[in-house]
């Protein structure tokens, strides 16, 4: 400050200038913009937090706001697609809690996490132009939770924000809100409280123009026409929100950079590529001989050759620009003959399914399983059982953040390497995985019984995979759990539809043909615009999933694909009846049993054990989990009929106690001591009756500190009197003192404090004495 001083006073005035200035301008970058979504307000802001990211964005409603950043190299990436990277991560301070690990820090993702950052990323990717190749990341950052309102679906507008406002090439922006329907109403954007009892559960990402780029859906049995009904709704709403982060854009005055290079095939190398190869790669995708693996080797061959040629003819060339263009020149050739001649590279019509082939009650000693074929797709499902203990119980934020606490059916999905006939890494779970098993679950899930007694996990193994794995996941998973004899509402089947497209060459976002594909194939579904997941009962919806790959669908093309879906899904379910048609009657012989076992007050102490002793070794001797309903009624779960005989065995040996029947109320017995101890002696009324607690205070009139003052010791018989149970533990009443005479009884008098003391003579002799 002192030097500061000498330099003038006309510098320190400019220099606190200055500073005001700089402060009055981080607060005028700020902008904000409102958006009314019926009874509720969305708030979109940009300019205040993280300044040095590409794009920024807060989004709020309510009380929870989420911030979203995002950041794009300037250099591209060695790799062969599109790098983007997103993350959703819960904050315990958002939610006012703090994480239970012995760190007390977030640590690794939950699966809540991992899902919602495969929301966002399905709904931003389509938009990223082709041949964008730069290491791209979004962070989600939630900064408040209410409770209340849930902070996905604001993380999305979030994302979208953040990227429009920022100088990242991405042709958004886009908008999403979240569907609800409670007692036949609409809801957009409901509450959490109103998700409870809403019977639909749909998020739509919107582009301009009443496009669609992302639609993901969990409902029950929802009927067709309302879940239409739901999509145009819920696009209808994301407008409102596009058109609010356009005018953010406008006065932020964005200005996108253009990269240093878009990665994508010379024209010229394409061209060569087509005149040597495009008749021998047609003839291959027009032999309906061919499966996947001999389709495969065939245009790996062909590539192979091709390849070769062109290192020599185009030696500047990169190898990236070589493989993209033989890749350009397979695409325009399938989606050619699709396109124009209606020719699918299997043979099939465009509705038509593949041959599908199911079989239940494959392995005996499993609860329930099931193997679905459809094509060259093959899933493995089995079911098991287990104790209501073994339901999945959600950390502490997710609780704070959904609501959601335990479940008791999951669906767990598992990709080995060898279904695709590759060499991989094993043991783990990768996004793919979380995601397909969440989807398949979220078919199956409203069908299971909310009362059903034991957990239910459905293992989904994919053991050969040629396109919609986790729509077979779900149609195995539905026989196994009715070869389980779960009584399921009814049967699910799913199924992927595919999109090929033609955009208007005067404007690209816009489709000017298409055709839709029923069942596709893993190729199709590769170099195809598309994946439109279907599963539901004969009635209704249960789950729908939507991944899009180019920047937009019209609603029309939605619609068609429902409907679509909806009649291929019906005839599945026709197919899949000719195996089982409806749960079995009873489970299986080997299967699990619970028994509910009442435990009286007066047993419960012998029957749980001194610090539970009892209940731990019959847990590990006989394999049952027991849990307390109430206070007389205890559950017991055992995985087989064999370990609940050997329970109920050993639970009536421990509480076998018939010469207490006997005993009267109010009656005098003898009894033996088995143990002193400090507080008392252990006393037996009958030898094969456990040993019970006579207190000191129930031994003597006089007052003790232990029972050897009265010259107890084991083995010794005393009366006693029995006084039942004791009706709050549950513990018997016994009393020694009750059958002795008065020692000493003590009379105050109110007129003054001296007490006068009556007992025997040789007592009144030793006061005097003392």
């Amino acid at each position: 400050m002192r030097r500061l001083l000498r330099l003038g006073p006309s510098f320190t005035r400019l220099n606190v200038r200055f500073c005001h200035q700089s402060v009055y301008s981080s607060h005028a970058t700020q902008r904000k913009v409102g958006v009314d979504l019926g009874e509720k307000k969305l708030e979109i802001s940009t300019g205040r937090f993280a300044r040095f990211a590409d794009g920024s964005a807060v989004v709020q409603m309510g009380d929870t706001s989420v911030m979203v950043t995002t950041v794009s190299k300037t250099k591209p990436s060695p790799s062969q697609f599109m790098p983007l990277v997103v993350d959703y991560r819960q904050k315990a301070a958002a939610a006012g809690r703090i994480p239970t690990n012995y760190l007390r820090r977030e640590l690794g993702t939950t699966d809540n996490e991992i899902l919602t950052s495969r929301l966002i990323d399905r709904a931003i990717r389509p938009l990223f132009p082709a041949g964008y190749f730069y290491d791209t990341q979004v962070l989600c950052n939630l900064l408040a939770v209410d409770g209340v309102n849930d902070p996905d679906v604001l993380a999305i507008n979030g994302a979208s924000a953040a990227l429009a406002v920022s100088d990242i090439p991405w042709s958004g922006p886009i908008g999403a809100v979240r569907v609800g329907l409670v007692d036949g109403e609409f809801l957009i954007n409901p509450t959490r409280r109103e998700m409870a009892s809403s019977s639909l559960n749909l998020i739509v990402a919107g582009a301009p123009s009443s496009q669609v780029v992302m639609i993901e859906a969990s409902a029950e049995n929802v009927l067709q026409q309302d879940f239409c009904h739901a999509v145009k709704l819920g696009v209808k709403h994301t407008q409102q929100i596009i058109h609010a982060i356009q005018q953010l854009v406008r006065e932020h005055r964005v200005t996108k950079r253009t990269p240093v290079k878009m990665f994508s095939a010379p024209p010229n190398i394409v061209e060569h590529v087509r005149w040597r190869a495009a008749e021998k790669i047609q003839a291959v995708f027009t032999d309906y001989t061919h499966d996947k693996i001999s389709r495969d080797d065939a245009v790996n061959k062909i590539r192979l050759e091709t390849e070769e040629e062109l290192k020599e003819k185009f030696p500047q060339a990169e190898p990236f620009e070589i493989i993209e263009s033989f890749n350009t020149v397979c695409k325009d050739i399938f989606r050619s003959l699709v396109l124009n001649e209606y020719r699918r590279c299997d043979g099939r019509e465009l509705t038509a399914l593949r041959n599908i082939s199911c079989d239940a009650d494959i392995f005996k000693p499993l609860h329930g399983s099931a193997l679905f074929q459809r094509g060259q797709t093959q899933v493995l499902c089995s079911v098991t059982f287990d104790s209501l203990e073994s339901s999945v119980k959600a950390d502490i934020i997710t609780t704070a953040l959904s609501g959601v606490k335990d479940k008791n059916f999951m669906l767990h999905y598992e990709f080995p390497p060898y279904a695709t006939n590759e060499v991989g890494k094993m043991g783990g779970i990768n996004r793919r995985e979380l995601g397909h098993g969440a989807l398949a679950e979220k078919a199956l899930r409203p069908v299971i019984p909310k009362d059903f007694p034991f957990t239910i996990r459905v293992s989904a193994e994919v053991l050969e995979s040629n396109g919609s794995s986790s729509m077979a996941s779900a149609c195995g998973g539905s026989l196994a759990l009715m070869d389980a004899g779960v009584p399921i509402s009814s049967a699910v089947a799913g199924v992927a539809i595919g999109l090929i497209s033609k955009p208007n060459p005067d404007k690209p976002t816009e489709i000017q043909d298409y055709r839709l594909l029923t069942d596709i194939l893993g190729i199709e579904d590769y170099l195809g615009d598309m994946d439109f997941k279907l599963a539901g009962t004969n009635k209704g919806i249960n789950a729908l999933q939507a991944d899009v790959k180019i920047p937009g669908l019209p609603l029309k093309l939605v619609m068609e694909a429902i409907q679509q879906a909806t009649v291929a899904k019906k005839e599945v379910l026709g197919i899949m009846n000719k195996t089982i048609s409806k749960p079995r009657a009873t489970r299986k012989e080997n299967g699990p049993v619970v028994e509910n076992i009442r435990v009286p007050v007066s047993r419960r102490a012998r029957f749980v054990g001194p610090g539970g002793y009892n209940l731990r070794r019959l847990q590990a001797q006989t394999g049952v989990t027991i849990s307390q309903v109430d206070e007389e009624t205890f559950s017991v779960f055992a995985p087989t009929p064999g370990a609940m005989n050997e329970a109920q065995d050993f639970i009536n040996e421990i509480c076998k106690d018939d010469q207490e029947q006997q005993l009267e109320f109010g009656a005098v017995y003898t009894a033996t001591i088995t143990e002193i101890r400090d507080i008392g002696v252990m006393v037996k009324l009958y030898p094969n009756m456990s040993a019970v607690l006579l207190h000191n205070s129930q031994l003597d009139h006089k007052r003790i500190r232990h029972p050897t003052a009265l010259g107890l010791e084991v083995g010794q018989q005393i009366q006693v009197k029995y006084f039942g149970r004791d009706p709050t533990d549950g513990r018997m009443r016994l009393s020694r003192k009750v059958l002795q005479s008065p020692a000493a009884t003590v009379v105050k008098t109110l007129s003054d404090k001296h007490s006068i003391t009556m007992g025997t003579e040789d007592e009144q002799a030793s006061r005097t004495s003392s």
